[in-house]
């Protein structure tokens, strides 16, 4: 599922805090947007595969 909801991207140097909004620029500075969502994995996770593997073997 797709995050609607984008932080300003230049929170740390601009504001106190991080700016939420729904569109593509910051309403307070003008700054692009970013996903306010974390990554849901990392691609490049070495372990990963081996996470899957016991989770399957947990399942049964």
């Amino acid at each position: 599922m797709k995050s609607d909801i984008r932080v300003c991207g230049a929170w740390r140097d601009r504001h106190d805090r991080p700016v939420y909004t729904l569109g593509g620029t910051c309403p307070d500075c003008g700054a692009g947007t970013e996903n306010s969502a974390p990554a849901p994995f990392d691609p490049d996770d070495p372990y990963g595969e081996y996470r899957r593997a016991l989770k399957r073997r947990r399942r049964g």
